[in-house]
């Protein structure tokens, strides 16, 4: 497909490569109006956040439960928790609400919820179950009194083309955001491995789905460099539909993040939101998981406006 053929808000990401400074790109000053205008306006306000994910090695076969998770919070200081869906019990109505009362009780808010669905379906009828699976983790997320659902596009099958791709994450996505946008949720779509690793198509869906309920689920280390955008610049240019964020120090190539970088480019954005750890380092997560919330709360009071 040739430049001109590509959707203009796509068009406009890929010719954008003058940086603009802390890691803004052009990309980050044309995502809708007035974006770019308030941007140094904005207050920022950015909280801790650590997603279930992080202690996998100790949820997904025990010895601990989520409820704890929900107590570790506690003595971990932090703000909130992301409620990755891989390690309840069940999804039955008692199990979460008895979740939901843990968390109010000990002052712990869900910064939201996470489940494994992936929208890049080539078949109609399986695009059909996404979308089902998506509801059914909407209500979930409800149940849970969470605000926010991540869900995944997928990896490119093997036959299909980029673009169909997207058109069947779009599909899948305007319909799963207009279910739960009756419930007040957003949806998220994380750019993870697949075919969201490039801010530009994360940008052409969230342009063409077009839903105050549908945003990405910003994790800052998996972008693919480009000949013309590097990390940073995606990362700040997908900032404007950022509803929830997963945090480590290093990009997937093992290469450290500069956080305070990140932080920064967050807080001239105005971006009200958890920063939550999505802990994956070497270090058992006992001692490595507090390390990482560390750092995000001193910067998280850092680059707070309010």
């Amino acid at each position: 497909m040739s430049l001109m053929n590509l959707p203009i808000d796509r068009r406009r990401f890929l010719l954008s490569s003058v940086p603009l400074g802390a890691g803004v790109s052009l990309a980050s000053a044309a995502q809708g109006p007035g974006k770019a205008e308030a941007s140094g306006k904005n207050m920022s306000r950015l909280f801790s956040g650590c997603c279930a994910y992080s202690y996998r090695k100790y949820l997904q076969h025990g010895p601990m439960t989520m409820e704890e998770f929900i107590e570790k919070a506690v003595s971990l200081r932090l703000d909130g928790v992301d409620m990755t869906g891989y390690y309840y019990k069940s999804t039955d109505q008692p199990y979460l609400a008895s979740l939901r009362h843990l968390a109010y009780r000990n002052g712990v808010a869900f910064s939201g919820a996470a489940c494994g669905v992936s929208m890049v379906q080539g078949d109609a009828s399986k695009r059909a179950n996404a979308l089902a699976e998506i509801k059914k983790w909407v209500d979930v997320t409800d149940a849970l009194g969470a605000p926010h659902l991540r869900i995944f596009a997928g990896k490119l099958p093997s036959g299909a083309t980029l673009q169909q791709s997207i058109d069947w994450v779009v599909e899948t996505m305007k319909a799963g955001s207009d279910y739960s946008g009756k419930k007040g949720i957003m949806l998220g779509v994380e750019d993870h491995s697949g075919v969201t690793q490039r801010a530009d198509v994360c940008l052409e869906i969230m342009h063409r789905v077009n839903s105050p309920y549908a945003g990405i689920n910003l994790d800052i280390t998996h972008f693919v460099p480009t000949a013309s955008q590097d990390a940073y610049a995606q990362i700040a240019a997908c900032i404007p539909y950022a509803t929830n964020t997963h945090i480590r120090d290093k990009f997937d190539d093992g290469t450290p993040i500069d956080m305070d970088r990140v932080w920064g480019m967050f807080a001239h954005a105005g971006f009200k939101g958890f920063m939550s750890a999505e802990y994956e380092g070497k270090e058992d997560p006992a001692t490595g998981v507090p390390k990482l919330v560390e750092e995000i709360r001193t910067l998280c009071k850092k680059y707070s406006s309010v």
